[in-house]
This record gives structure tokens, C-alpha cells and sequence, in this order.
């Protein structure tokens, strides 16, 4: 989740304005550039010297998550502050371009550089596990990526001092069931992905977007709630199914044929506000309407207050669609895990969508099934992962996906086409993370998850 406060404070005259900041996004094949975004758990080491309780999620403080921050900052990192608490870091210099911070629980996240190929990639993502592991063990700390968190419930939980968090605290029971959940017990990772125009904007969502179920059975990495297996393979993808559903998902008008800028700006604004951010404080509108707010229907929170452009582009930071709009296309249907998995994610969306010839064969693909089939897998995929039903079977379609994957890495002409390879034996009937970890549970490590923290850590 981003940070609050964009700077942009132009009063809203139009709705030209709000689809202008969107489509500023907007750029040529040769400056497309990969982005990608990994979570993971921290938990306190066994035999920690202060007599914490092994494996227990770290608070904030004292010695916890914001120490590790404090541990990382110097020359190349400097603070985001939350009011007087450190809650993420800003690259300079050799770190240029990435971010650090904090999801609610303390789940530690790195927002890489826009990078130009997979090889940047994964070294980014080693440098930064690199850079975290000595001053994490110094705290007696060390991390999970992993797509929901094992062993701990949700009570057990700590959370963060960030605003915007409280604000989504008090929120998110009203709308769902499962949020809270979202908010402290899921990891992530993410490929944040460039377009040129409009149209090639509206063919990479539908895309992604009906394939996002395949990715989520690809890389399924949280099959354990509580210490026990729940007959899930991601429980992540399974929060997501009530967590807030007017602002989750694949909204059908995404799949729709006019689908462009206007039509998401029009769908982000009827979905409910958390919100706004003025002195560098955040003011909780939560479930206000942005739609009216705008056509001067005030809403008692938002009194006084001028919606800015800057107001909605914090707003769609706040919408969680499974393929996200901003200035660029973020892919959000997999568990963290491994690092060649999270990179193998990276790779795979790269390339379906960054090959025109590519994208185009994948449409045809898609095209193939009405995208009631793919809203229909969403549901599924969660618990049966690839034996999940599809018409023709998901096996085969994950094949043929992962096929058009690999074509579009060759056209590349960057040797990427290897990160595939662990998705390419999952696909021919290997088993995926969630079902090795299963495996290792119900056999070796006699029905315990907390070898996890050994064999699945940074």
C-alpha cells in the first residue's frame, strides 16, 4: 500500500483531470520498464537473548520493526515519517527509485526501481534480503515471505502507527468479513507494468485480469492458518473474497469492450473513500462518496474540503482491484514465497504483455472463454489451485499461457526465458509451493509449520 499525501494539489474542475493523471501513465515501447513489489513476515528468532516468545511477530517497538528502520537508514535511505514515527524509507543515491514500508502488521515491503529486465530484478531483490538480513538478526529479527502468515491469529497481530491504517481498522469490519485479516496476515508480491496508450491499456488489463486466477494457482503459497493446514492452497486469495468486494476483484466492467480511462476513473469513484490527506495528516472519510463530493453533495466528514487532484490519486491507492490501475498496471493475484518464484511472477507478466505479438495471441486465448469463466476460477482457484474447474482444464490453459509467456521472453532478446521454469514444472504436474510445504507437514515435520520459519526464510 502506498503512502498518503500525493502533492498534486489542483482543485478538481472536470473529470478530464482525474483520467489526465491516469493517462500520464502513458508511454512508448522502448521506455516500458518492470517494477516489482515483495512482502514478507518478520518473527522473533529462536533463543532470542531478550526472551521474546520464538517465531512471535515483531512489534513496532521497542527493538522491533521501526528499530530495523532506524538500523537502515543513512545515505542511500532517508525517513517517511507518520507524524513522529518512522514507518518506511526513500531510496537516494544507489537506492533511487525503490521504497520500504510497512504494511499494517509490520509485513516489511520493498518497492523496487523501474528496472529493464529480470536479471536487474532478481539482483535487486537478492540486494535488498542482503541488506535487511544482518540488521534484522542484530534485532533478533528475521522474515517470511510467505502469502499468509502461519502461525499467528489475527488477535496476536501487532499494528503499525500508520494513520491510514487506523482509519482501515475501524473500516474494514463493516464491509466484509475477512479484512482485517487482509490488513495483518497477508504477503504479497507484485510486477507494476507500463503501457502506451489507452487501447494498449484496456487489452493488457483484460488480460491479466481474466489470468490472474491462473497466476494465483501458479504460485499458491499459504495453505496453513494457526499452525494447522485448512485444506486451502492460498488462503490469501481466499481473504480476498470478502474482504471489501466493491472495491476487489474483477469488476465486469474492466472485461467490457469500451473499457478506457474514463470508465475506471468512473468505477474508482463510486467505490467509498478512506481518506484525505491534508497537512500531512490524514482525515478519516471513510465509506464517503468521492462521486459526490465532487458534485458539491458534502458528506459531514468532508466539510470544508475541496477535492484536489492529488485527493483521487490517493484515493486509487485505496482500491484493490486484482489488477490495479494507476499510471501503470500492477498485477496482484499471487502469494510471496521464494525468490525465484516471486521473480518467476515477474517474468511471466512480462512476458505475456510486453511483446505486442504476444499480447495479442494471449487475447485471442482469453477471448476464448466468456469472463464470467475467469470470475467463476477466481472462486475456485483458492482451494484447488490448477485442479481447479475450467473448460478444457486449467492445466492445459496454464500450459498454453505459460507457452505464450516464453515466446514473449524470447522476443525480448534478453536470455529471461529461465525464469519460467519453475512455473513450466508446476504446470507439467509438479507440485506448487503451497503443496511442497503440505508436504513436508504431513510427513517429515510431523504436522508442525513452525520448520517454516527455517526452511522458507530470507
Amino acid at each position: 500500500m502506498s503512502n498518503p499525501g500525493t502533492s498534486n494539489t489542483a482543485s478538481i474542475e472536470s473529470r478530464a483531470q482525474l483520467v489526465e493523471a491516469i493517462s500520464r501513465g502513458c508511454k512508448p515501447q522502448s521506455e516500458w520498464k518492470i517494477g516489482t513489489e515483495h512482502e514478507k513476515f518478520g518473527f522473533i528468532l529462536p533463543h532470542d537473548a531478550d526472551g521474546r516468545a520464538p517465531l512471535s511477530p515483531p512489534p513496532y517497538a521497542p527493538r522491533g520493526i521501526g528499530a530495523l528502520l532506524e538500523k537502515l537508514q543513512g545515505p542511500d535511505w532517508s525517513p517517511i515519517m507518520d507524524g513522529e514515527n518512522l514507518i518506511g524509507l526513500k531510496g537516494q543515491n544507489v537506492q533511487a527509485g525503490r521504497a520500504i514500508s510497512l504494511e499494517p502488521a509490520g509485513q516489511f515491503e520493498l518497492s523496487g526501481a523501474p528496472v529493464v529486465s529480470l536479471q536487474e530484478t532478481e539482483a535487486e531483490m537478492q540486494e535488498h534480503y542482503d541488506q535487511v538480513r544482518g540488521p534484522a538478526a542484530e534485532l533478533g529479527l528475521g522474515f517470511l515471505p510467505f502469502g499468509f502468515q502461519p502461525l499467528w491469529s489475527r488477535d496476536e497481530m501487532p499494528w503499525m502507527p500508520k494513520s491510514r491504517y487506523a482509519i482501515m481498522r475501524n473500516y474494514m469490519p463493516k464491509v466484509g468479513t475477512l479484512g482485517l485479516d487482509m490488513m495483518t496476515r497477508t504477503c504479497t508480491v507484485q510486477v507494476n507494468l507500463d503501457f502506451s496508450d489507452e487501447a494498449d491499456m484496456a487489452r493488457k488489463m483484460r488480460v491479466s485480469l481474466a489470468l490472474q486466477p491462473v497466476a494465483t494457482a501458479l504460485f499458491a503459497n499459504s495453505p496453513f492458518v494457526e499452525g494447522k493446514a485448512n485444506g486451502l492452497l492460498s488462503n490469501r486469495a481466499r481473504i480476498w473474497t470478502d474482504t471489501d468486494n466493491q472495491r476487489s476483484g474483477q469488476p465486469s466492467v474492466f472485461f467490457e469492450d469500451g473499457f478506457g480511462f474514463e470508465q475506471y476513473v468512473d468505477w474508482a469513484l463510486d467505490v467509498p473513500m478512506y481518506f484525505v490527506s491534508r497537512e500531512g495528516k490524514n482525515i478519516d472519510v471513510a465509506g464517503c462518496s468521492f462521486r459526490r463530493w465532487l458534485a458539491g453533495d458534502i458528506q459531514e466528514p468532508l466539510k470544508g474540503l475541496t477535492p484536489t487532484v492529488g485527493d483521487f490519486e490517493d484515493h486509487l491507492t485505496t482500491v484493490f482491484p486484482d489488477v490495479r490501475l494507476k499510471q501503470f498496471l500492477e498485477m496482484r493475484g499471487a502469494d510471496a514465497g521464494k525468490l525465484e518464484m516471486m521473480v518467476a511472477q515477474s517474468a511471466l507478466w512480462v512476458g505475456l504483455l510486453y511483446d505486442p505479438a504476444t499480447l495479442e495471441a494471449a487475447e485471442k486465448l482469453v477471448r476464448e472463454q466468456p469472463w464470467s469463466a475467469y470470475q467463476q476460477l477466481r472462486a475456485e482457484v483458492p482451494s484447488l489451485g490448477l485442479d481447479a474447474a475450467f473448460p478444457g482444464g486449467l492445466k492445459p490453459l496454464a500450459k498454453r499461457v505459460l507457452q505464450l509467456a516464453e515466446q514473449g521472453l524470447r522476443a525480448r532478446v534478453r536470455n529471461e526465458a529461465g525464469y519460467l521454469d519453475p512455473l513450466h514444472l508446476i504446470a507439467d504436474g509438479g507440485p506448487n509451493q503451497a503443496q511442497y510445504w503440505l508436504d513436508l507437514y504431513n510427513g517429515a515435520w510431523g504436522q508442525s509449520v513452525k520448520p517454516l520459519f527455517t526452511e522458507a526464510a530470507i
